[in-house]
């Protein structure tokens, strides 16, 4: 009887210290919480300069006279002034004159793309003396120079080629109107060639329609505000612009499995580059022949490719495919409406999402395009546990991307 009251005992004790036992154990969570927190804390001219360099648009790179990385930022690595814990070999050359005449030095570099998604192609370096008290270290500045270099050259050779393309449909067009004056009351000859200047001047307003949208492309406006889009919808809805045409042209178009993925872009022009695709695609293939449409990704990447299976495209014309206004076939391209802007227009809002195009071709055997283009991937909150502990400490000679 004893042992059966002191086991009752024992649990109500149990049970009476569980809600204190609970209490203490939230109170010791909450401490530590608050602990990591404060030691988290912006709190030293250390913390706040690396900060700030981190979230920096500018490129900084720190260097000694002889080239020696000491402290490089993560715009520096996108800029190709730092590669591999190397400074660029233009850039340390520059770096060897500053050193000897302290004279500030500003250079022009262009940029390899190395990865789909980078968009950095021009890059501009001013190149100093840290301080000119002491002239063992030296800093170099970068500044993305991309967008500035594409709009120069498009006004430079965008209106050249406009100019000369325009000259063969107004010809046309006037011609035509010269023939209708000869003979009007020839109704079968007004008809013959009403219909041909009717086509005329529909192919002009095509061609005027897309030089607009090509020439925002290049730089004339603006670049759309970029968010999040389905690859899948946009496959959808260009397939669904073309269907009519296939249908009429008697090919069948086909799509692949979908990806799931997202881009970050504009979803009507991301809509017009694969549309040419498609279109091309129809165009350049025999009836019957099959066009189709797929997605792969690969890892950061979705490919989306469009194959047909017409005659192929020469390997001296591969090259130059995306240009404005070349066509491989000219009388093809007359005889469809093509006005040799569809690839060009492709290529340039490809550039404008960070992404590559590629063309596979063999004659005789068909053609595929891939467009890649970069995931959208949600950026990661910047945590504050990743700031540099507290401690003092002069510089150290050592390459740090921050």
């Amino acid at each position: 009887m004893n042992v059966v009251i002191a086991f009752i005992a024992g649990a109500l004790l149990v049970a009476a210290a569980f809600p204190l036992f609970s209490r203490l154990k939230a109170r010791i969570r909450s401490a530590r919480s608050q602990a990591n927190l404060e030691d988290n804390q912006v709190t030293t001219v250390s913390q706040v300069l690396h900060l700030a360099m981190q979230g920096s648009p500018t490129a900084v790179t720190v260097v000694d006279r002889q080239g020696e990385i000491i402290l490089s930022n993560t715009r520096a690595h996108e800029m190709a002034i730092v590669h591999n814990r190397t400074l660029n070999p233009e850039v340390l050359e520059n770096v060897h004159r500053v050193g000897e005449d302290r004279e500030a030095r500003e250079i022009e570099l262009s940029v390899p793309k190395r990865r789909t998604g980078n968009r950095v192609t021009q890059v501009r370096a001013l190149i100093k003396p840290l301080t000119l008290v002491d002239d063992r270290y030296l800093i170099v500045y970068g500044t993305d120079e991309s967008e500035y270099v594409r709009m120069e050259n498009a006004r430079r050779d965008f209106v050249a080629n406009v100019s000369h393309e325009l000259k063969t449909p107004v010809g046309g067009m006037s011609l035509l109107a010269e023939a209708l004056l000869d003979s009007p009351e020839d109704v079968e000859h007004v008809e013959y060639f009403g219909t041909k200047l009717l086509d005329e001047s529909h192919r002009m307003g095509e061609m005027i329609t897309e030089l607009i949208s090509l020439s925002k492309l290049q730089g004339a406006e603006a670049l759309p505000e970029m968010a999040p889009v389905s690859v899948d919808d946009v496959v959808q809805e260009a397939i669904g612009r073309n269907q009519f045409t296939a249908e009429g042209a008697g090919i069948n178009l086909t799509v692949g499995a979908p990806s799931g993925v997202q881009v970050n872009g504009d979803r009507a022009l991301l809509v017009t580059a694969l549309s040419n695709l498609i279109s091309n695609a129809i165009n350049y293939s025999p009836k019957a022949k099959p066009v189709s449409v797929s997605q792969r990704v690969a890892g950061d990447v979705v490919h989306i490719r469009v194959t047909d299976r017409g005659l192929g495209i020469a390997p001296e014309d591969q090259q130059r495919v995306f240009e404005r206004f070349y066509r491989v076939d000219k009388a093809r391209s007359r005889a469809t409406g093509g006005t040799g802007l569809g690839l060009a227009i492709v290529k340039h809002v490809v550039a404008n999402h960070g992404g590559n195009v590629k063309l596979w071709s063999r004659l005789g055997t068909g053609s595929t395009f891939t467009l890649e283009l970069p995931i959208y991937r949600p950026e990661a909150e910047l945590h504050t546990d990743n700031l540099p502990a507290k401690r003092g400490g002069g510089m150290r000679r050592k390459d740090t991307a921050i």
